[in-house]
This record gives C-alpha cells, structure tokens and sequence, in this order.
C-alpha cells in the first residue's frame, strides 16, 4: 500500500499524462499532415492515424504543450515526387523541416517559405532542381539551410544575405553557376559550396572558409584557391597571353605525353627541319637572282619603277599592295613588328600578320586615352599577368579589379556584344577620354580586338552607391545617413549634369552601381557613361531605371538621363532598389510609381526608408523637398522634366551644406555658361558624339 506522498506523486503524473493525451494541434494542422502525407507516395509505412494525437505520429514534434508543430523530420522514409502544395506551408510553428535522403523532385516549393519561424531546412539527397528561389530571403529566422546533392541550377541568390542569423549554409553538389555573391553574415560557421559550376573569383567575405568548400569548381578561383590570372579568352593575333600564370582549375600533376603525341612531336619535327632546308633553298635562289639583277643594270631599274608606279595606281584605288617580295612590307613598321613579337628577326606571325594589312600591330596595343592616363606605364601584357579578381556582371559586361605586378591597381571592364566597328570604336573612346570632372570616372586606356574589348578605369575602394545602400541590410552594418545620401544624389546630378552641357554626352546608365564612392564625400563619381552606342539596340539595358519612353537604348536622350536619375533619388529616399520594387504585388510596380501611389494616398511619410526614421533623421523638411525634386524628374513626359543643371541648383538649394563647390571652374561646367549649351540640354543629341 503506497503511501500519501507517494499516492499524490502517482496522482499528478497520471494528470500530467492525461492531459497531454487530451492536448493535440489545430485540426488544420492534423489536416496539413495528413494531405501531405495523402499527395506524397512513400514506401516505408508511418502509421498516421487521424484517430490517434498527432504529437505521436512518426517523425513529428510538438511543443511542450502538445498545442502545435514544431517539428516534422522524416529522413529516408522513401518519399517520391514533389511536395504538394498547401500542405506543409500551414505548419506555421515549424521550426524544423527534415526530408533528406529521400527522391522529392521538382523545385524548392514556394509552401516551405511560408514558414516565419522555419530555424532548420534539411533538404538534402533529394532531386530538386530549378532555380534558389528569392523567396528564401522570407525566411528571415532561418539558421541552417542544407541543400546539398540535389539538381539544383542557375545562380546563388544575393538575397541570402538577408539571412542574417544563418549558422549552416551547403550548397555542394548541385550544378549551380555563375559567379558567388558577396555573402557576408558575422555567424555563419560552416559554408560549402563545391561541386558545381561556379566561376569567377571568390568574394573576400568567403575567403576564411577552407578549400574543400569550393573545390569541383574548375572555373572558380581566389583565395583559398590558387589567385585569378586575368586573361582574355582570345588573344589578338601574334600575341601570346604572358605571363604563363596558372589556369583557373588545371591540374598542377605532371602528365605522361602518349605514343600518338610523341609521333606527333616526331613528325613536326621532320616537317620543320624540311621547311629550313626549303628555306634555305630559297634565300640561295633570290641571291643568284639579285646578282643576275644587279648585272642587268638599267633594265632592273625600269622594272622596280614600273612595279612601283603599279602599287602607286593601286594604292589610289583603294587596293592593298602586293604582299611578298623583298620590298613590299605590307605596311609593317618597327613598332607594329615589336608588339608582334617579330622584333629585329621577324616571325611567322608577324609576316602573316603583315601580309594581312599590317593592322594586327595596332589591335595589339593598350590605347591610352585622355590627361589622366599619363600617370600610367603599364602594357596589354603587364594587364594579362595581372591576377583579377570578379567586382560584378553589367548589363554591358564583366567588371574586374586588376592588380598589376608592380602594385598598380585598375578594373578592367570586359564588354560583350560589342556592335561598332573599329574606327568608330577608336572614335567613341577618343570622345570619352576627353571628360575630366571630380563627378565622372572616365576611360583611362581601351583594348580593341576581333574577339576582346577592354575598358581600363581608375579603381575606387570605397565601392557602390548600391553596396553601400542596400548591402547586408539588417546584420548590424551603419546604415548610410541623410547627409550621406544628400552628398551622394548631389554627386551625381553634378558628374550628369557636366556630361550634358560640357560634352553633349548622353550618361545611358545611370543607377545606384554606377555610383562610385571616393573617400571624398563630396567627389562620387559616376562611372560607364555613354557606352550605349557601341551596342545593337536593347530593351533590357538600365533595367528599373529606363524611362518609359526608351524603345530604342540607342537614342537615349537628356531628358532620359534625368529620369534615370529621378529614380536614383527616390533609391535614396526610400531604400527600395528598383528592381527590388519591381517585383512586389503582381510584378509590374516600379519604384516611381510605387511611390506615386503612396504619396496618393496621404501617407508620405511611408515612402522613406525605415532605417532613415530609426536613426531619427530630422531633415524631413529636406526629405520631403528631394521627394518633389525626385517626382518632378521621373514625369511620364519627357518636356515636363527637369534639365540636369537645374536638378543640380534644386539639390543646392535644398541641402545648403551639403557639398559646397570647389572651383568657379567647376560651377560653370555644371550649370553650362551659353543659351547654345542651355538648348542642347533640353534637346536630344546625336547617338554617338564627334570628336
């Protein structure tokens, strides 16, 4: 017979147990599993019973309460297909999701990321395939994510970095491409993302991380793997790309040639030792030749006149001459003979290239355009050995940061889809060299080839407008202040404005990460400014940032410039990027008219960046004065815009402090100094300028 105490021990237990007998989840939960379980073929047996609590189903959790879900792990109980919609998705209290090692297909389900309180995704061992969705970045809570040995393709999303308190993050094993973002998140502890297709140089960010977390990407390189050679993919004709530095991805073992290629070797080198003697047979022949001239005197004389006055009449009419000959050089002069690789010798190369027209010399060399390029000494093959290391992907092609051996630092833009032919290219990149102003990163150097174009800037350390703005929001960085902000839209409505009056150039470009930050607030500087015209005609160009009346990114205009710019105010205003406001509601609200209809409604102060309001900015007069700038700038109709030197003296006016000029000079150049630069500013100009 038990005693009082123990009776009363017994008699507590026995209702802790009966009332977690009677406690079970929502029925929409029970309903929630049971459909998934119901959609989703599985091969071993689980035993859900709608008849039985649910906390006690196989693989589930509940909380100490037994009032909800908070876990569901189900790993290698032989799931197939794709998990069903609006099932998983109603769990709202999970926290963990375990479906590894099993064979779900299709894409990441958008019903996982309705889950706000989601700590732990394992997916791994799967079929998925598709795209990250953007969506993950939802998951704001979210602390593991295992993707791993899945069919997972295209990018890794920037918007992980959203994932501020993620501890886990594998990738491996999936056929992901393109280049790494910049994943910056203070805990993140274990990070792999080997075995797929990834390229391009990793981000300093990851560089901690060991090697095994990057390896099976034969494209990929950086610290920890071995440094990025910059190196065009074709080089012009003659050139070889110097400095032998490794290949991204080869192997650095020693290979065994094989019978065939020992052959080949053996064979190359009986049919080079024959053309020597052939060679040699030839110089004797022009010898006897050149004797028998030099003893036929007057009659030699007339011939080389004759043959000459043929070349001349050639010449005029546009004929190249004849190539061969001990005195037809095709056009070949000393310098064009070096870059060739020829030098006092000659090569093969270079003959070739000069019976060509003599015009490989020319694309061989680094063409330096412009005053500031003067303080730079280095060459096309100084850049080829430079190891590189990927800054970004524009709309007109791939940016690199170049350091040179000697310690010089550039960025290299490589263009793709170029549309203009050499002269015109010369031409344009002539034009563009002659803009100078503490607001416009202009061209210092340009590379033209069949297969490569190459920009050379000065690079700037200090980054983005863009970077600086919106990157890692949330994971305890400075936000960019009102002041900071002010200078920076400042900034670029002055390098806008000195393009338009002072070189009747068209930017084409401008956004946030054509923004580019100096340690001096005051001299950020717009960068890849009129470039469009040595493109065939896009309608994807600028993105979020076009004007609604661009059809044709070849005939761009000043008043589509001030638009662009317009959303670059409201950019600042709001912290929203335009392609990021794009994508809100049904997909087709851009940033102006996302504001338009906020400010519609009476609720202005809504439009302004919450991190703004968090550091109690208490400029909202000056806030609400840029706004009406801003709107006035992105009008539907071209004529009822602002032109660039009067955004610039509304900015004045409205931040007085905010950057003060430095040079009367620089005054000028801003606000034009003639009715004739003051009416070509309203006007549109020619798609490409003369120089």
């Amino acid at each position: 017979m038990p005693g009082p105490r123990a009776l009363l021990v017994l008699l507590a237990a026995a209702a802790f147990l009966a009332s977690r007998a009677v406690a079970d989840p929502p029925a929409s939960e029970r309903s929630a599993l049971l459909a998934f379980l119901t959609a989703t073929p599985h091969e071993r047996r689980l035993g859900w019973n709608a008849s039985t609590p649910a906390c006690t189903w196989v693989g589930v959790t509940c909380d100490n309460a037994n009032t909800t879900v908070v876990e569901l792990r189900l790993p290698g109980v032989g799931l197939v297909g794709a998990i069903p919609p609006a099932t998983l998705g109603r769990l709202t209290n999970l926290r963990v999701l375990s479906l590894r090692s099993n064979r779900i297909l299709g894409p990441v389900p958008d019903d996982l990321l309705r889950l706000p309180g989601l700590k732990s995704l394992f997916l791994q061992q799967n079929r998925l395939s598709g795209a990250i969705p953007q969506g993950i970045e939802g998951l704001a809570g979210l602390e593991r994510l295992v993707l791993s040995d899945n069919n997972l393709s295209g990018p890794i999303p920037f918007a992980l970095n959203n994932l501020t308190a993620l501890r886990v993050l594998r990738l491996d094993g999936n056929g992901l491409s393109g280049p790494i973002p910049s994943i910056s998140i203070p805990g993140l502890g274990v990070f792999n993302v080997s075995d797929n297709n990834l390229n391009g140089s990793i981000p300093k960010s990851l560089s901690g991380f060991p090697a095994d977390s990057f390896a099976g990407n034969q494209r990929l390189c950086g610290a920890p793997l071995p440094p990025c050679p910059f190196f065009p993919p074709t080089p012009a004709p003659g050139m070889s790309p110097g400095g032998g530095g490794p290949v991204p991805g080869s192997s650095g073992k020693k290979r065994k040639l094989s019978g065939a290629a020992i052959a080949g070797i053996v064979v190359g080198a009986v049919v080079a030792g024959l053309l020597l003697l052939l060679a040699i047979v030839l110089c004797a022949a022009s010898r006897r030749r050149r004797r028998s001239g030099a003893r036929e005197g007057p009659k030699a004389a007339t011939a080389a006149a004759s043959a000459s006055a043929a070349a001349g009449a050639g010449a005029a009419r546009g004929q190249p001459p004849a190539a061969g000959g001990d005195g037809g050089g095709g056009g070949m002069t000393s310098s064009s003979k070096e870059d060739l690789g020829g030098g006092a010798s000659g090569s093969a190369a270079a003959v070739a290239a000069a019976a060509a027209g003599g015009a490989a010399g020319e694309q061989s060399r680094l063409v330096f355009v412009g005053k500031g390029a003067a303080g730079y000494s280095f060459d096309l093959e100084d850049l080829l050995r430079a190891s590189a290391e990927v800054l970004g992907k524009g709309s007109v092609g791939t940016s690199y940061k170049a350091v040179l051996e000697e310690g010089t630092t550039v960025v290299v833009k490589r263009l793709k889809d170029v549309a203009v032919a050499r002269r015109e290219f010369d031409a344009h990149m002539d034009a563009l060299g002659k803009v100078e102003h503490r607001n416009v990163l202009p061209v210092r150097a340009y590379y033209f080839s069949k297969d490569e174009k190459l920009l050379v800037y000065d690079y700037l350390p200090n980054g983005s407008l863009s970077a600086m703005l919106h990157g890692s929001r949330g994971s305890g960085r400075t936000p960019m202040d009102w002041e900071a902000r002010m200078r920076s839209a400042l900034c670029a409505a002055r390098g806008l404005a000195h393009l338009h009056t002072a070189h009747n150039l068209v930017h084409g470009n401008v956004k946030a990460s054509n923004v580019l930050l100096r340690p001096d607030a005051d001299a950020a500087a717009l960068s890849d400014f009129s470039l469009h015209p040595l493109f065939a005609p896009s309608s994807t160009r600028a993105g979020g940032y076009r004007a609604p009346e661009v059809v044709d990114t070849r005939r761009l205009s000043f008043k589509s410039d001030v638009y662009s710019l317009g959303v670059l105010l409201l950019e600042l205003l709001t912290g929203k990027s335009p392609a990021q406001a794009s994508l809100e509601g049904d997909g087709t609200l851009d940033l102006p008219r996302w504001v338009q209809s906020v400010v519609r409604e009476e609720w202005t102060a809504e439009v302004f960046d919450v991190e703004l309001v968090r550091l109690g900015a208490s400029a909202e007069e000056e806030m609400v004065a840029l706004l009406q700038v801003a709107m006035a700038c992105v009008a539907t109709v071209p004529d009822a815009r602002p032109d660039a030197p009067d955004v610039v003296r509304m900015i004045e006016e409205i931040g007085g402090g905010h950057g003060a000029r430095t040079t009367t000079e620089e005054s000028e150049g801003v606000r034009g100094t003639s009715e004739e630069e003051r009416s070509r500013s309203g006007g549109t100009p020619p798609t490409a300028p003369t120089p």
